[in-house]
Formats: structure tokens, sequence, C-alpha cells
């Protein structure tokens, strides 16, 4: 390793360039340290390569009765130190938080929906000035 490589490069390309995969299942905690879910998918835009939205699942057993939830990735931070996202909203906020159920998503390209959940989430859209 040459003066000017890090040893945190050493093992893979993290936290900078992770594989979408390695992603799903991370832990999402609230800014208050309050265990929210887990990433359960990563949406992209096919167009224009962009992650747009984490799937956050939340509540629920096993799977049964968890609700569903579309956080605009920009609303998320990685904690490396903790090996988990981190979510400026408090676990109680989710209860009235646009969601939806496993088997009836919502139309995620639908522009006045990502404005909502924009908004919701108090991140602004891609710098285009579209969500998606």
């Amino acid at each position: 390793m040459d003066n000017n490589e890090s040893d945190t490069t050493a093992g893979g390309p993290g936290p900078e360039l992770m594989g979408a995969k390695t992603l799903l299942g991370n832990d999402v905690y609230s800014h208050k340290g309050e265990d929210i879910g887990d990433i359960k998918d990563i949406m992209l835009d096919v167009r224009s390569g962009k992650v747009r939205y984490a799937v956050l699942a939340f509540g629920g057993f096993l799977g049964m009765g968890e609700k569903l939830f579309a956080v605009p990735w920009v609303a998320l931070t990685l904690d490396t130190t903790n090996k988990r996202f981190i979510l400026n909203v408090e676990k109680a906020s989710l209860a009235n938080a646009p969601g939806f159920d496993k088997d009836k998503w919502p139309d995620m390209a639908d522009s006045r929906w990502a404005k909502e959940i924009h908004s919701y989430y108090g991140v602004e859209p891609d710098s285009a000035g579209t969500p998606i």
C-alpha cells in the first residue's frame, strides 16, 4: 500500500461505494437512538442510475403486520461507527408517516406522491427539481 492509500479501504470499497445487497437488512435508527426498522429494499431510478428510496420496514413480527415506508435516500445518514443508518424522525412519528402494505406498493414514479414523501421527511427532491 502506498502512502496515499487508507487502511479503511483494504477490505472493500465502502463506505462511500457499497453494493446494494450489503445494505439490505441494515438497521435504521432515529436521531434519538430509537430502533425504527430495517431496510427491506432499495429503489433505483433506472433512467438516471440514482438511488431514490430505501424501503423501510417497521413494526410487525416475523414480517407479519409490518408497515413499509419509502424513505428518500437523501434523508438517510450512514453511521459507519455503529453500522446502521440514521433517519431524522422520531419513532412515534412513523405511525403517521405515509406508508404502504407489502402487497400494495404506491406508484413511486408519481411526482405528487414523491413530493409528499420528500416533504414528510424534510428533504428536497433531486437537483433537477423533480423527485424522479
